[in-house]
């Protein structure tokens, strides 16, 4: 039998369609197996694609809501969460509340609010989380393969998974003009995340004074079937807990910043960090942004001949 489903396509992280990060949104997936998510999702083929299932009130959340890449299931994706709720709450007419989703990572609460006539959605974060620094060997493999020298980097910060929900590599270097013109070895990359159990490697550098945005960043995860990702909040967060720690913000109990990023996919978009402080270590990460719809795409669920789920267009 085959099942019709409708997915919106919503740009995060900026207002104008065809700029910042592309999600795909599934307001009711009610019904669908995992299986079934993931063939709609290596169909829609954009970063990640959100499916969100009502569920009866609870005590501690009102909705569920799974992520899928085109090659797996992950955790959390930041800006999966913005446009998901963006486009969720604009069906429902909501320009101001609290919604606590349940996700792979925990329970997520997001805050969605109107400002100067604009829809802006607020993700509160996971447990920030630091691994051990890598080694001088691991380190070089990773600036190896992102096509890096040790020159590149900025001088004694070190190269280390940090986590708000699903843990990214922080590589901090001099210069965004580097950052911009990076071809890393995909392929490598892929090798090394299969030895870390760690998917993406957030590459960022700071912007000259005077620059509205603090930061310039890119996100690379291709063993996730994402060679680059063009704004994400799984990489920003974790950003901004990682130059709080090493003394790179105000020490304030509570600093927002933005960072850019998708500049070099010509899909720049512009992400809200929001770092809260305690004891003088970060002890929380909030991301905002705003969205915009651009498009609707019709799927047709159905099944192979060993009656595996697959998904196609529907043309009619």
């Amino acid at each position: 039998m085959n099942t019709k489903i409708t997915v919106l396509l919503v740009d995060a992280f900026t207002t104008v369609p065809g700029k910042g990060n592309r999600a795909g949104v599934v307001l009711d997936a009610t019904g669908l197996s995992a299986s079934q998510m993931q063939a709609i999702a290596a169909l829609i083929n954009v970063s990640e694609t959100a499916f969100m299932i009502p569920t009866p009130e609870t005590d501690d959340h009102e909705l569920w809501v799974r992520y899928f890449t085109p090659a797996m299931e992950v955790p959390t994706c930041g800006h999966a969460t913005i446009g998901s709720h963006f486009a969720r709450s604009s069906a429902l007419g909501m320009d101001n509340g609290r919604v606590i989703a349940k996700i792979g990572a925990g329970n997520l609460p997001v805050d969605i609010c109107t400002e100067s006539g604009r829809k802006k959605v607020v993700m509160t974060q996971g447990e920030i989380r630091f691994t051990p620094e890598y080694d001088a060997n691991l380190r070089m493999e990773i600036l190896e393969a992102l096509g890096l020298e040790p020159s590149d980097m900025i001088r004694d910060l070190p190269i280390q998974e940090v986590s708000t929900g699903h843990s990214k590599v922080m590589v901090p270097i001099t210069s965004v003009e580097k950052l911009d013109s990076l071809k890393p070895d995909m392929d490598r990359l892929k090798e090394i995340s299969r030895k870390i159990s760690c998917n993406g490697y957030f590459v960022f550098a700071f912007n000259e004074d005077g620059d509205e945005c603090l930061t310039s960043g890119r996100m690379f995860a291709p063993i996730a079937g994402i060679d680059e990702d063009p704004v994400t909040g799984n990489g920003n967060g974790p950003c901004g807990a990682y130059i709080s720690r090493y003394g790179l913000l105000p020490d304030a109990p509570v600093f927002t910043y933005k960072g850019r990023q998708g500049v070099a996919m010509g899909k720049e978009g512009v992400i809200e960090v929001t770092v809260h402080r305690k004891d003088g270590e970060p002890r929380t990460i909030q991301v905002g942004g705003t969205a915009v719809k651009a498009g609707t795409m019709k799927v047709v669920l159905t099944a192979d001949a060993s009656g595996n789920p697959c998904a196609r267009p529907a043309y009619s």
